[in-house]
């Protein structure tokens, strides 16, 4: 299937003049409901006082049918003006979320990514490149990318940031983020949905799991049988203590009843504990779900996604979900002491909704975990959707079948924020080469080597990157930049970085193609040293199955060049000296450094050179 390679080819706005378009419109439908809202509170006032009134009236007159009557006709409509209540109550909040959302996408495009959810859980010093590459944390690709509500689908696309996936699964995504890119609307309605119910699981597959456990009733028939039997009998109990005869009548079903909820509380106290987690995941997943259910796919993977949802011919995943969302729900009677109290001790309320969840489970259990897997991968998708939808300027890479390819044009950086953002365009292919670049200090090496990896993720995550053409080879990224001493391992930054190379041969050795991003390379010994081993690195990378890019400081590692012809390409960044001013073009540029800036700079600072 063809991609386009921009989102917006069949819209006439820009995303900045679309998002910044929806705010109005969401904030007027809010205050529209806002105001309804607030006039049904107080329809809801004037139902309560009007049956109070009535039926003290009635009942005071000794008119007690009448009396009841109008005290059930108000509960009634009570009730129903309670229902209409939430409902507008929902949609003032939905707009109220659409307009964050919309501004979240203008926060984005500015480069505000404060507020923004930046996976500061996924950073790890360890990873073979994340750390370096401004993946996670603040001013972070993930802020960028990440659209996602609950946990399992942020961790589903961390997961695709930390490691390169298959061409195939590569392909399949970009199928299906492409399908979604030009529809903000149903993206910003699947985020909307989920973020009415924020408190929601650090890990909802532990539920999973544990409706994997044995019944509770499974060895207790004696106590199910009870459960049909003991609530009929203690309410009829009451009735009569409420007809005249004595408090004995319900002490026995009192005492009986408290005695098996205190014998089992233990029980009780795990499936609320569980369920509890669970509530707005659950109720977030059932709106969700309905979105993906109802829509039209034609991507092979959101179709694969779909079907997953609809598998079970008698009812769709959202319905399913749904009826589990109730029935956790009935659980929150517990968080009312007297009401448990009563509902536990009279009706069994606990162990009656354990019984549901168990049957629940028994039905439609062993489906919940790929329902959740199929929400964590939209989840997912529509980041990638979103974010390409938001640049339309990037580009859906190829995926090349060559070894170790990254060609790129018009190459930038997705974190630089400017109107004018500085480009270039590189390329590299096969095995054993390696791209030398040298150039004076603040001219844009490090930022370009971070401007290919970044790129490279994007690209091997299934999502757009920022180039007018990107073809890439999968590889495993590895980078050694922001090499650090640690004290409490005694370990110098030289020995940090060496630990780093020792890392990235092995990495190598093992077979799997690597492209390497290694800056300042061994920066933390003597200069004759560090061109020595610097040597002695690419000599022995380009026996080796990868290929990169190394900075420096040394140009002497230039003549590699000559002694590795075609696989050693020398590259510079320059700098000009005019009028007490540095200038910088962060242009790329064929050959060795001509110029550097270390001495200017220090007679800028007041060093006497």
């Amino acid at each position: 299937m063809p991609l386009e390679t921009s989102a917006f080819r069949s819209l006439s706005v820009s995303p900045a003049e679309l998002f910044a378009a929806n705010l109005p419109e969401h904030a007027r439908q809010e205050q529209h409901y806002a105001s309804r809202h607030q006039a049904v509170a107080w329809l809801r006032v004037a139902v309560f006082v009007a049956g109070a009134l009535g039926t003290y009236v009635l009942l005071k007159d000794y008119q007690w049918l009448a009396g009841f009557g109008v005290l059930l006709a108000a509960y009634l409509v009570f009730v129903l003006v309670l229902r209409w209540h939430s409902r507008l109550g929902y949609q003032r909040t939905h707009y109220q979320l659409l307009g964050r959302i919309n501004q979240e996408e203008l926060d984005r495009l500015a480069g505000k990514l404060t507020q923004l959810e930046g996976g500061q859980r996924y950073a790890d010093p360890g990873h073979p490149y994340t750390a370096d590459l401004d993946v996670f944390g603040p001013q972070s690709v993930f802020q960028l990318l990440s659209r996602a509500t609950s946990r399992l689908g942020q961790n589903r696309l961390a997961n695709w940031l930390q490691q390169a996936a298959a061409p195939a699964t590569i392909i399949a995504r970009q199928q299906a983020a492409a399908e979604l890119a030009p529809d903000a609307a149903w993206q910003h309605e699947w985020q909307a949905r989920a973020r009415h119910f924020p408190y929601q699981a650090e890990n909802p597959h532990r539920f999973t799991a544990w409706l994997l456990e044995v019944d509770f009733f499974a060895d207790k028939v004696w106590l199910k049988a009870l459960l049909f039997v003991l609530p009929p009998l203690a309410l009829a109990s009451v009735g009569l203590w409420l007809s005249g005869q004595p408090f004995l009548v319900v002490a026995p079903f009192l005492l009986l009843m408290g005695a098996i909820n205190h014998r089992y509380r233990g029980a009780r106290d795990a499936y609320f504990d569980h369920s509890e987690q669970m509530h707005d995941v659950l109720r977030a997943y059932r709106d969700q779900l309905v979105l993906l259910e109802t829509r039209d796919v034609s991507s092979p993977r959101l179709q694969e996604l779909r079907q997953v949802l609809l598998a079970d011919a008698g009812q769709p995943a959202s319905r399913q979900v749904g009826q589990l969302a109730i029935i956790v729900e009935y659980f929150s009677m517990r968080q009312s002491t007297l009401a448990a109290f009563f509902a536990n001790n009279l009706l069994f309320w606990d162990f009656f909704w354990m019984w549901r969840l168990e049957g629940w489970k028994r039905r439609l259990g062993s489906r919940l975990g790929a329902v959740l897997d199929a929400v964590a991968e939209t989840e997912a998708l529509v980041s990638l959707a979103a974010f390409q939808l938001a640049n339309p300027t990037y580009v859906v890479p190829e995926i090349s079948s060559e070894a170790l390819e990254f060609t790129a044009e018009d190459l930038g950086h997705p974190l630089i924020f400017t109107q004018q953002r500085i480009t270039n365009t590189f390329s590299t292919v096969g095995a054993g080469r390696t791209g030398v670049v040298t150039g004076s200090n603040m001219s844009g090496k490090t930022t370009f080597l971070r401007t290919v990896g970044l790129n490279m993720v994007l690209a091997l995550a299934g999502a757009a990157a920022c180039a007018r053409q990107l073809r890439v080879s999968p590889a495993q990224v590895y980078t050694a930049m922001r090499t650090q001493d640690n004290l409490a391992e005694s370990t110098s930054s030289f020995y940090a970085e060496l630990k780093r190379l020792r890392l990235l041969l092995e990495l190598t050795q093992a077979g799997q193609p690597v492209f390497f991003l290694l800056d300042e390379i061994l920066k933390g010994t003597n200069s004759r040293d560090r061109h020595r081993g610097a040597r002695a690195l690419i000599h022995q990378l380009h026996r080796l199955p990868a290929s990169g890019l190394i900075s420096t400081h040394d140009l002497e590692l230039g003549t590699l060049a000559d002694e590795l012809p075609g696989f050693v390409t020398n590259y510079s960044f320059n700098s000009t000296f005019e009028a007490e001013q540095l200038l910088f073009d962060y242009r790329l540029t064929p050959g060795v450094c001509a110029s550097f800036n270390a001495s200017q700079l220090m007679r800028l600072m007041g060093i006497e050179v």
